[in-house]
């Protein structure tokens, strides 16, 4: 899990939420940006604000081809190692990150 004030490499994040249950985090990524390599200890699902193609490099160097339509949830479950990517040169990828604690 990335912490709260996370600001690298063209991301952003802001905790909205944590409690005993939940951790809700705001995850900005401008064009051209990613989110390092990162391991998610915590099952989560991702609520897409935006409609747009993200990227996900695997920890083995796959790749995911996300396309994100605005208000169209999906799950993952811990465990998951990824880089995240704006590839896109225009607009941000934003989204809620939800992971159950």
């Amino acid at each position: 899990m990335l912490t709260n004030a996370f600001d690298h490499e063209g991301s952003s994040s802001e905790i909205q939420l944590e409690n005993e249950h939940f951790r809700v985090t705001k995850w900005t990524i401008e064009p051209g940006g990613h989110i390092p390599l990162h391991r998610h200890e915590h099952p989560y699902t991702v609520v897409p604000l935006v409609t747009a193609t993200m990227h996900a490099v695997n920890a083995d160097g796959t790749e995911i081809v996300a396309d994100l339509a605005e208000g169209s949830s999906y799950a993952r479950a811990e465990g998951t190692e990824h880089r995240v990517e704006n590839r896109n040169s225009e607009g941000s990828i934003v989204f809620v990150e939800v992971e159950a604690l």
